[in-house]
């Protein structure tokens, strides 16, 4: 059995940032961490170190609760950033300081397109994105000024599919799916409109372009 992080590392891990997953420490702690296969060190300039998959899993493990929280939605209290996907019971508002938040976790998100992308573009999603596909498509959404739904019924919804890449985005009116399509285009997202056959609601089909 692998051998759990030790408490310093732990503090480590537990201290990135929650979208691009860069993290600091002493220079024994990262090359521990990037030894197990927690962390990796950037061939580019500035060689700054990230989480890899396995770290990412580790940091949100520990801010899981006993009870399903809304994808999206941070542990409450922990104080983690999470785009707003439009769920019932997710936190109403949005004032300077919450724009504040989505604006650096937006910046954050393009920073790190430009560091783990191959070519370094900054147009198109990276392999977070492609593992973290509400959020991530929320937060493009979020950051353009779209309104996430909440407990209303005048805004965007982005829901989990059972197809690979694909994220459903629902909006109240054609012009706000359109919009919303639109947005998550110029984001570097494959946008379709579709129909529920049950329904007839209207909806977006989202993935993340690969070229």
């Amino acid at each position: 059995m692998t051998r759990a992080p030790s408490a310093a590392q732990r503090r480590v891990i537990d201290g990135a940032d929650p979208v691009t997953g860069r993290v600091r420490g002493t220079e024994a702690q990262l090359a521990a961490l990037v030894r197990r296969g927690l962390v990796f060190r950037h061939p580019r300039p500035p060689h700054e170190h990230f989480l890899t998959p396995a770290g990412h899993r580790i940091r949100e493990a520990a801010h899981e609760t006993p009870a399903a929280e809304p994808v999206g939605q941070p542990a409450a209290g922990t104080g983690v950033f999470a785009a707003r996907v439009g769920s019932p019971d997710e936190a109403a508002g949005a004032g300077p300081e919450r724009a504040r938040e989505v604006h650096s976790a937006w910046q954050g998100l393009l920073e790190l397109r430009r560091m783990t992308n191959a070519d370094g573009a900054v147009d198109r999603p990276c392999d977070w994105e492609r593992a973290h596909l509400v959020r991530a498509a929320a937060l493009a959404l979020e950051a353009a000024g779209h309104r996430p739904a909440g407990g209303q019924a005048d805004g965007y919804r982005v829901r989990a599919t059972p197809q690979p890449e694909a994220v459903a985005v629902y909006a109240p009116d054609a012009q706000a799916l359109a919009a919303c399509a639109a947005t998550l285009e110029r984001a570097g997202w494959q946008p379709g409109e579709y129909t529920e056959p049950r329904t007839g609601t209207r909806y977006l089909l989202a993935s993340p372009r690969r070229v």
